[in-house]
Parts: structure tokens; C-alpha cells; sequence
């Protein structure tokens, strides 16, 4: 059996006497799909910042063994070295850059990939304006696959709610990630946008080679892409299954399922 793309043992995260995660273990395959719900306060997105970088952990193990290489692990790590190794997000609230275009947004992402360090940015060989020119159509091709070319040289503020999600989708598909984690990406999308959002996941998990971790709570949409689901009621994991598993689970149904909840 392959190891786990990403490996999460007894996960703790206290903030003072408040623990919002308890001792949380998750496994994600590579190539999955996989989802992690729950309601309210359960700790999703400090689950994402423990795995970034954003939080160092109180307790646990937190490991990646990116295809082809040893396993590494990611606790202590600052955020621009957890992406250097490979890892991308996205966030419940849209971090767009809304001052640059829609191309230098995605240009950003590129930038942990590139080699040029301050004296050529000053000097300007031929080898940094080849990369930067590089940077610029890895950029654009990315903005193709994503479907927002059209908006290229548009300011990022200027889009479509639907579209500024999807470039925060780009922008991570610049760093050139293995796994891909996603807070809420459908969220505040109408249903268009959301059943195009849903056609993009499964593209970029087929046609990309990534593995996609997501944080959501348009249920429709996680029982319908998810190969695996993890759930987390008050930091502490309860279940984990397949979605038809996860669907016909009473202790998920008390937890989540059977409330209306909005909000990570």
C-alpha cells in the first residue's frame, strides 16, 4: 500500500484553555477527492492553518510525501516553504490582489518557482528576462485552463464574484502544487457557478495530476465529487467514509447534517 499524500496524526491545536482541535488524525490518498465538513466552530480552517504554516500545531504529526520523493514533515514550517514543498490553498475569505491584474495575480503565485534572486532582478541578464518572460505565458496558460483569458489584463476587483474565486484557484495552480487544499470555494456562488466549479475540481484532479482536499458546506457539492469524507464536531474527528457512508452516519446526521450551518 502507497503511503498517504498527506498524513495527519493526533492533530491538537489549543488557543489558550479553548481547544479547537483534539487529537484529529486524516489521511488523503493521492488522486482523491476528498472532503472535510462539519459544523460551525469544528475546526476546518484551523485544520488548513496547522497544515500551512499559518499555525504551529500545540501536538501532532503532520506529513506529505509528494509523488516521487521521501516523506517531510511540514510541522514548524513558515507558510512560503509549506508552498515551496508543494502545497496550495485557497481561503473562505477571497486574498485577492485587487490593485493588479487578473495575470499578475496568477504571476505571484509563480513566483516561489522561480530562480532569480535580487541581484539578476537588478542586473537583468538575458536568464531573468527568459524566466520572467516564462513566468508571464505559464501565467496565461494557466488563466486558459482556469477559463478566465478573457479577463487577462482586466484589474482583479473588477471581477465577476464567480470568477475572482477561480482566480484564487489560479493563483495556486501557479505555485505547481501536488495537493490542493480548498476553504469553501463555492461559497456565495450561484448554482451555475457552483456546478462550473464542481466541472473544474474534477478536471483539475484528472488532467493536472492533483490531489484536492476541500472544506465546504454545499453538501450537494461534496456528495458529489468527494471519493472520501472527514468530519469534525467541536475539533474532535467523529466520522469517515465514503458519501454514502457519511449519508446513512447518525452520528454525522446529529452533528451536521440535520442543522442548517453556514460558516466555518
Amino acid at each position: 500500500m502507497n503511503k498517504p499524500i498527506l498524513n495527519v496524526k493526533n492533530l491538537t491545536m489549543n488557543f489558550g484553555g479553548l481547544k479547537a482541535l483534539d487529537d484529529v488524525s486524516i489521511a488523503i490518498e493521492k488522486g482523491q477527492i476528498a472532503a472535510l465538513i462539519g459544523p460551525n466552530g469544528a475546526g476546518k480552517t484551523t485544520f488548513f492553518n496547522c497544515i500551512t504554516g499559518i499555525y504551529e500545531p500545540t501536538n501532532g504529526i503532520v506529513e506529505i510525501t509528494p509523488p516521487g520523493k521521501n516523506t517531510q514533515s511540514l510541522r514548524g514550517l513558515k507558510p512560503n516553504y509549506v508552498t515551496e514543498r508543494g502545497i496550495a490553498r485557497t481561503f473562505q475569505n477571497i486574498r485577492l490582489f485587487h490593485g493588479m491584474t487578473v495575470l499578475e495575480n496568477v504571476m505571484i503565485g509563480r513566483h516561489c518557482r522561480l530562480s532569480s534572486g535580487i541581484i539578476k532582478a537588478m542586473l537583468q541578464p538575458p536568464s531573468q528576462k527568459n524566466e520572467e518572460q516564462k513566468a508571464v505565458t505559464d501565467s496565461y496558460e494557466i488563466l486558459e485552463k482556469i477559463g478566465l483569458e478573457q479577463y487577462v489584463n482586466d484589474m482583479a476587483v473588477n471581477l465577476p464574484y464567480g470568477a475572482q474565486r477561480r482566480l484564487e484557484i489560479a493563483r495556486a495552480l501557479a505555485t505547481d502544487p501536488f495537493l490542493l487544499l480548498l476553504d469553501e470555494p463555492a461559497a456565495g456562488m450561484n448554482p451555475q457557478e457552483t456546478k462550473e466549479l464542481d466541472d473544474l475540481i474534477l478536471w483539475l484532479r484528472d488532467n493536472e495530476n492533483l490531489t484536492i482536499l476541500l472544506i465546504e458546506h454545499d453538501m450537494k457539492l461534496v456528495m458529489s465529487l468527494s471519493d472520501w469524507i472527514h468530519v469534525v464536531d467541536y475539533g474532535k474527528k467523529i466520522a469517515e467514509g465514503t458519501p454514502a457512508d457519511i449519508k446513512a452516519n447518525s452520528d454525522v446526521i446529529k452533528a451536521y447534517l440535520g442543522e442548517d450551518s453556514d460558516d466555518a
